[in-house]
């Protein structure tokens, strides 16, 4: 499958590669960028394989999946963006994890929108939701940013997640 490539101002989110495996592991590994992703536990290196294995998996499966995301200034991949709708997942979710050197700077904002507005106006896509754990107040204000309003909780991986979602007319408003 054709993954599509769509570039922000800033941001390249294109399809992952064999190059980004040293600085996937390393985000995927760090405590701190796991901390609210998953069970909350960084990856081993041999975990962080198969998952990113996953990622693109998910493309193949379902027509749809995360994008590597790179900083078009220094093509340095800083984390992902994009789609996940695992088997019994509540919803289509839109999700971001970066690399930690790269908070707080906007990026997953712009490159979430940008992966929103891709999937609303390509693939038919009518609502999106993002689950978040409550005590990940950085994700909660990029949902928010995004437009998404808080709908419910929800036991996810067992634990509590904040169930976000938006729908294609309320993103156009925003």
């Amino acid at each position: 499958m054709l993954i599509p490539q769509l570039a922000t101002p800033r941001l390249i989110l294109r399809p992952f590669n064999q190059q980004d495996f040293d600085a996937y592991a390393d985000m995927c590994g760090d405590p701190e960028v796991m901390r609210y992703i998953g069970y909350g536990k960084p990856l081993s290196r041999e975990e962080s394989w198969r998952n990113l294995a996953m990622m693109l998996g998910h493309w193949q499966l379902r027509g749809y999946g995360m994008w590597a995301v790179a900083e078009k200034s220094s093509g340095e991949m800083i984390g992902r963006i994009g789609y996940w709708q695992p088997e019994d997942w509540p919803g289509l979710e839109i999700g971001w994890s970066l690399r930690r050197q790269f908070w707080g700077l906007g990026y997953a904002t712009e490159g979430a929108k940008a992966a929103m507005a891709y999937g609303f106006e390509n693939w038919g896509i009518t609502q999106l939701i993002s689950l978040i754990r409550p005590e990940n107040q950085a994700s909660r204000r990029v949902a928010e940013k995004l437009g998404e309003k808080l709908q419910s909780s929800i036991t996810l991986l067992g634990g509590e997640a904040l169930l976000y979602s938006i729908n294609k007319e309320d993103f156009h408003k925003i």
